[in-house]
Parts: structure tokens; sequence; C-alpha cells
């Protein structure tokens, strides 16, 4: 009874709007002695490639059987466009200011050297 099914993967975008990837059916053989044993099998699939900003969203697995059906809990997959850098500025604001630190100590002293003599 549970030796066939299928097997469905999709994506729902920030609308909630269902579009389907890929499906297939199996047919899997149970070995003799294993009749009336639960089994776990993978089924892995990559989703390759993601064409551009659009394909960001919740993607999903789904597996039915004749009556049962059984969802997976979804991975949210966000869609960057090519060449995007992550903007931080940490470093940049660290080496400014320490070189305006430094040249207002330098030139305080300088002035504290000159006032001196």
């Amino acid at each position: 009874k549970y030796t066939k099914f299928s097997i469905c993967y999709y994506r729902i975008n920030s609308l909630d709007q269902k579009t389907s990837i890929y499906s297939r059916l199996e047919n899997v053989a149970i070995p003799s002695g294993e009749e009336n044993k639960t089994a776990a099998l993978s089924y892995d699939y990559r989703i390759m490639p993601l064409e551009n900003t659009s394909s960001t969203g919740m993607y999903y697995c789904k597996v039915k059987w004749n009556d049962i059906q059984k969802m997976g809990k979804g991975v949210f997959v966000l869609v960057r466009d090519t060449g995007y850098k992550n903007t931080s500025y940490g470093w940049e604001i660290l080496v400014t200011l320490t070189v305006l630190l430094a040249v207002l100590s330098i030139t305080t002293t300088a002035l504290l050297l000159w006032k001196r003599k």
C-alpha cells in the first residue's frame, strides 16, 4: 500500500503563490522479510540555478500516498542579485578614526613643543 507514492517540491513566494518545481512518482521494492517494518528513505533534490530575486520564498517538500499526505516544515531561501555586496563600514570607520586621532595627537604634541621654546 505504501510502496507507491509521489514526491513534490514547490515554492511559496511572498504573495502566497505556489509554484511547483519538481515532482516524481516512486515505487519502492520491499526486500523479502522486511514487509511489516518501518523504513525511512532520504530523497535529496538540488534546486539549481536560482534565476533571479523572484526565486526568494519558502521551499517545501510534500509526499503523497493514496490516503496520506505529509509536508515538510520548509526552508526560506533569499536570492540576491549577482554582485551584491554586504554594506559594512566598520573597518573604514575604525581606520578613519585612528588616523584622525593620530593626526590630532601629533599636531597637539608639535604645538606644545613649539610653545615651550
